[in-house]
C-alpha cells in the first residue's frame, strides 16, 4: 500500500488534538493523542520531543492568537496595555491550558520572540534591565489570573442569607455585568501606574 498523499500526523495536527484534549480535560497524554490521530504512539516521537514538545506546541498554538502588532505602538505604555489585553483574550479562550503551561519553562520560539519584543519595548522606554523581568512577570500574573477569572462563574460569592453578611450582600448586589473585565482593567491600571512610577523614579 502506498503512502497517503496527506500525512496522518504532523505538528499542526498534534497541536490541534492536544489542545482539544486539554480544553476538555485539563490534561493530555501522548498515547491519547496518538489514539485520536489513529497512529501508534511511537509515530508521534518523529514529530515532537515527547511530552515537553507537545506542551510547547500547545503554547505556540494558543499564543498565535496574541496580536503582536500592538508592541509596535509608539508609546511604551500603550504597547504594553494592548498586548496585555490581547494576551488575556488568547488564554481566556483556553483557560485549562494555564496551569499546564505555567509549570513548564517557555521554549516555544514564537513566544520567546514575543518576550524579546516586550523586553525591547521596556528597555527602549528607559527601564533598567534589572526591573524588566519582574515587571513582565507581574503583568503576566495579572493577565493569566484574569484569564482564569473569565472562566469562573459570574457570581463567585453566595451568602446563605443577607443578615450575616450585610455589607458583602450589598456589594454583591451592586455588581453589574462584566465583573471580570472590570477587575482586570483595575489591576492593569494599577500595574501601569506602578510601572510609570518606576520610570519616573529613575529621574528623581
Amino acid at each position: 500500500m502506498g503512502r497517503p498523499r496527506t500525512p496522518l500526523i504532523d505538528r499542526p495536527r498534534i497541536a490541534t488534538v492536544a489542545l482539544e484534549l486539554v480544553d476538555a480535560n485539563g490534561e493530555f497524554s501522548v498515547p491519547a493523542i496518538a489514539r485520536r490521530l489513529g497512529v501508534q504512539t511511537g509515530s508521534l516521537y518523529h514529530h515532537v520531543d515527547g511530552r515537553d514538545g507537545v506542551i510547547e506546541l500547545i503554547r505556540e498554538r494558543v499564543t498565535q492568537a496574541i496580536d503582536v502588532s500592538t508592541l509596535s505602538a509608539p508609546a511604551w505604555d500603550t504597547a504594553l496595555q494592548d498586548w496585555a489585553r490581547s494576551y488575556r483574550a488568547a488564554f481566556a479562550a483556553h483557560p485549562k491550558v494555564i496551569p499546564l503551561l505555567t509549570t513548564h519553562p517557555v521554549r516555544a520560539p514564537g513566544m520567546l520572540d514575543q518576550y524579546e519584543r516586550v523586553v525591547r519595548v521596556l528597555m527602549d522606554a528607559g527601564f533598567a534591565t534589572v526591573d524588566v523581568m519582574p515587571l513582565i512577570t507581574a503583568l503576566e500574573n495579572t493577565v493569566l489570573g484574569s484569564a482564569l477569572d473569565l472562566a469562573a462563574p459570574e457570581t463567585m460569592w453566595e451568602p446563605a442569607d443577607t443578615t450575616s453578611t450585610p455589607r458583602l450582600s450589598q456589594a454583591l448586589a451592586a455588581i453589574g455585568e462584566g465583573r471580570a473585565d472590570a477587575a482586570f482593567e483595575i489591576a492593569l491600571a494599577a500595574f501601569m501606574g506602578y510601572a510609570r512610577g518606576v520610570l519616573e523614579g529613575y529621574e528623581g
